[in-house]
C-alpha cells in the first residue's frame, strides 16, 4: 500500500489543507538526548483549524528529510483514550508519574483538537492511516 497516497486522499476526501513550516532545530520530546528538526503544522477544514507540532526522526533530521502528510497524520490521536488509568494502563506508563500525566494532557488536547474540526466517520478513517 502507498502510504503517502493513503493519506492524501484523506486530505482531499475531508477538503483539509496541510500546511508545514519548519521551526527550527530542538529538543522536541521531554527525554530527547539529541535535536531534532521540529515543524509547525496546521489542518485546514470548513470546520476549523488545529494546529499542532512534529519532530522529526534523529535520522531524519541527519538525512534532511522533510515530513510528508504521511509522517505528520499517522501520529495523530484519532480516537479518545479514555481516563488518565486507562491511557496508563494501555500504553505503560506509572500513573503516578507527572510525565504520563502531561502526555495524557497533550494526547487528549489533540484527540479534541481533531474532533472539533472532523467527523465521527473522518476520524475512523484517519486512525486507519499507518
Amino acid at each position: 500500500m502507498n502510504y503517502q497516497k493513503q493519506a492524501e486522499d484523506f486530505l482531499s476526501s475531508t477538503k483539509t489543507i496541510l500546511t508545514i513550516s519548519y521551526s527550527g532545530k530542538r529538543k522536541h520530546f521531554a527525554d530527547d538526548t539529541e535535536k531534532r528538526a521540529t515543524y509547525l503544522f496546521r489542518l485546514i477544514n470548513k470546520k476549523g483549524t488545529y494546529t499542532g507540532r512534529f519532530g522529526q526522526s534523529i535520522a531524519g533530521t541527519e538525512e534532511g528529510k522533510e515530513p510528508t502528510a504521511y509522517d505528520i497524520l499517522a501520529c495523530m490521536t484519532a480516537y479518545n483514550i479514555g481516563s488518565f488509568a486507562d491511557f496508563c494502563s494501555g500504553f505503560g506508563y506509572d500513573g503516578d508519574s507527572r510525565k504520563a500525566e502531561k502526555t495524557y494532557k497533550a494526547v487528549q488536547k489533540e484527540y479534541f483538537g481533531l474532533k472539533a474540526i472532523f467527523t465521527e466517520q473522518q476520524l475512523e478513517k484517519l486512525a486507519e492511516i499507518q
